[in-house]
């Protein structure tokens, strides 16, 4: 696993000339914001040694090298799941991948079901906390390289940088939400019953990735913060019927929003 990081970290390297700020990683939907970075090189997955291919509509697939809002940032574009088939250590590579190029900052994004009876489809939530439903990504060898074999969760999610993203986002009038995120396997959405028990878990939302994204970015003592739109309701009397369409459409309504509030953190950070 070792060398095949170094092998990727060592191909993109020779094909930038820069070292990324902060790593950003673009969910469902949000690949818009990619637009609005200044683009010096993007690298296409599928030329990248050891890199996965993302099968997901929604998920292009490129490795962005640039700046946004005058700070270095890679951003990929489209993410990879443990329910396409890849191990949890290929999910997790990219992230392996940026720390060691130089990033110091991870920001995430990805769109969700609201399991909070107070949420509405549309509601931008910042991540405080997660339960992870999936199998651990640190599970294994582990790589002393990167970090411990046991690794302190109690700040999953950098303090600071929430504090700074609330403070923007009073400031640009950007309403927010607050919770814990629920990481499960997927790819089919919830049974009404499912949904109960991870409110009752304690979660108020639940989602497919950023967990183990997460988990391994700890592991390497980076700082994260992460965003979720939610984009359908599994909460009594509002489950409907939910397809991955309807979900890019959901968050595609909250985009610009979502792009001015990255912006402005990035430039702060």
């Amino acid at each position: 696993m070792l060398e095949r990081i170094k092998d990727t970290v060592a191909f993109i390297s020779e094909r930038i000339d820069v070292k990324p700020h902060i790593g950003i990683i673009l969910g469902s939907g949000l690949g818009e914001l990619a637009h609005e970075i200044e683009s010096e090189v993007v690298i296409p997955y599928d030329s990248i040694p050891n890199f996965p291919v993302s099968t997901v509509k929604g998920h292009h697939g490129q490795l962005i090298f640039g700046k946004l809002n005058g700070v270095q940032v890679v951003a990929m574009k489209g993410r990879f799941h443990y329910y396409e088939g890849y191990s949890m250590e290929e999910v997790t590579l990219p992230i392996r991948v940026m720390k060691l190029l130089g990033i110091d900052y991870l920001f995430v994004s990805n769109a969700s079901g609201g399991v909070n009876s107070s949420f509405e489809v549309g509601d931008i939530m910042f991540i405080t906390d997660h339960i992870n439903l999936m199998p651990n990504p640190l599970i294994g060898e582990n790589i002393d390289d990167h970090g411990p074999r046991f690794v302190d969760m109690s700040e999953a999610y950098d303090k600071r940088l929430l504090s700074v993203a609330k403070r923007i986002a009073r400031h640009n009038g950007i309403n927010y939400k607050t919770g814990v995120y629920a990481g499960v396997s997927g790819p089919t959405y919830e049974t009404p019953a499912e949904y109960k028990y991870i409110n009752i878990l304690g979660a108020d939302a639940v989602g497919m990735s950023t967990v183990p994204e997460v988990i391994v970015a700890r592991h390497m003592k980076l700082p994260v913060f992460a965003v979720s739109v939610i984009s359908d309701l599994g909460v009594e009397g509002k489950i409907i019927e939910i397809s991955h369409k309807e979900v890019i459409e959901a968050v595609s309504r909250v985009t610009p929003k979502l792009i001015d509030l990255i912006k402005e953190i990035v430039k702060e950070v």
